[in-house]
């Protein structure tokens, strides 16, 4: 198959039913040339759907219920009404906790789809972690939750055109980042990083920084110890065993600051802040958050539920629009490595 032509089939989950999620998916796909190149499918409801259409006034007419995927047709918004009871989402609050459950559901039967191929690729819209646990789901995030559902080890990594950053580690809090973070954790996270540019972006031979923990990246041990005894003794293994190029560690401020992430293919930064402070700073509402390391492909845009503006018709769609077109990209430049990766072995 030339997967370099197929209209790619693009799951959706709808979010926080009372966030921005299912605004940005219509505002998306009102633009009917964009849907030249994808299907959408979503996983929620028509009545949603039409909900948001009425209260934001949005001039679109290709919402379409299916029951199979076979059903699935082009330029429409192909929707799997996966609540079968007759919710009033009007009466449903920002603060009602049950509010949830509903996100959590659209979530489990995308990625069983994705799972089973019937989609190529995953984008889900913002949620609220706090109403997903509402019955101790421990839910922490996306990136969790498809890490003990899919194949392969994954990794946060945010995409734009001029910057691309990896976390060591993700939705954790700031006291527990210096012991979480060891030699075989930056070690693993390089190495997947390293593997993803090479086969979801295309670069051959990736050149990657690496952030300290500390202020400073330590001040040479004035202030911690954690870039000499972890971090440096992971990038030097790489580097002298194994030639990667990889460098570091590097003092954040400093680094940002004087542009030096142009000259580098992706960074790995030990935690959240750490790393998307500065990458929302320079890419908002353009960057895209990819799960790189699993054996299937899940994008999302770069910011929240948006509570603020939600119901509103003022969301920025431009984020879930890229992450839409990096899904795409994604699948494809897979695909070719793995063309080009068997073609070799002949």
């Amino acid at each position: 198959m030339n997967y370099r032509n197929k209209k790619i089939k693009v799951g959706f989950t709808t979010g926080d039913i009372n966030g921005i999620g299912i605004e940005i998916l219509l505002k998306v796909c009102c633009k009917k040339k964009l849907l030249d190149f994808f299907t959408p499918i979503l996983f929620g409801s028509t009545k949603l759907c039409f909900y948001y259409k009425k209260i934001l006034n949005i001039e679109i007419n290709n919402i379409r219920e299916i029951k199979n995927f076979k059903e699935a047709i082009d330029y429409k918004i192909n929707v799997f009404n996966i609540w079968k009871e007759d919710i009033q989402f009007e009466s449903i609050k920002i603060n009602d906790p049950e509010s949830g459950k509903y996100p959590l559901s659209s979530l489990k039967r995308a990625v069983k789809a994705l799972k089973e191929g019937k989609i190529d690729v995953l984008v889900t819209a913002p949620v609220n972690k706090k109403h997903i646990n509402f019955k101790n789901s421990s839910f922490f995030g996306h990136t969790e939750y498809l890490q003990n559902v899919l194949e392969g080890e994954s990794l946060m990594l945010m995409i734009h055109d001029i910057l691309k950053i990896a976390l060591v580690t993700n939705h954790l809090p700031l006291k527990k980042v210096s012991t979480e973070i060891n030699i075989k954790k930056i070690i693993k996270s390089i190495k997947i990083l390293r593997q993803s540019l090479t086969i979801d972006f295309c670069i051959e031979k990736p050149k990657i920084a690496v952030l300290g923990c500390n202020p400073h990246s330590s001040d040479n041990g004035l202030i911690g110890n954690e870039e000499k005894t972890k971090i440096k003794p992971a990038i030097d293994s790489l580097f002298q065993d194994q030639g990667c190029l990889v460098f570091g560690p590097y003092s954040s401020d400093s680094f940002f600051g004087n542009q030096s992430y142009r000259n580098f293919d992706a960074v790995l930064a030990m935690y959240h802040d750490q790393g998307l402070i500065p990458f929302k700073t320079l890419t908002f509402n353009q960057g895209v958050n990819f799960t790189a390391g699993l054996s299937h492909i899940r994008t999302s845009p770069d910011h929240g539920v948006a509570y603020d503006i939600a119901k509103k018709g003022i969301a920025n769609e431009n984020s879930f629009e890229e992450a839409i077109f990096n899904a795409i990209k994604i699948f494809k430049n897979r695909q070719e490595y793995i063309k080009l990766s068997s073609s070799k072995l002949l």
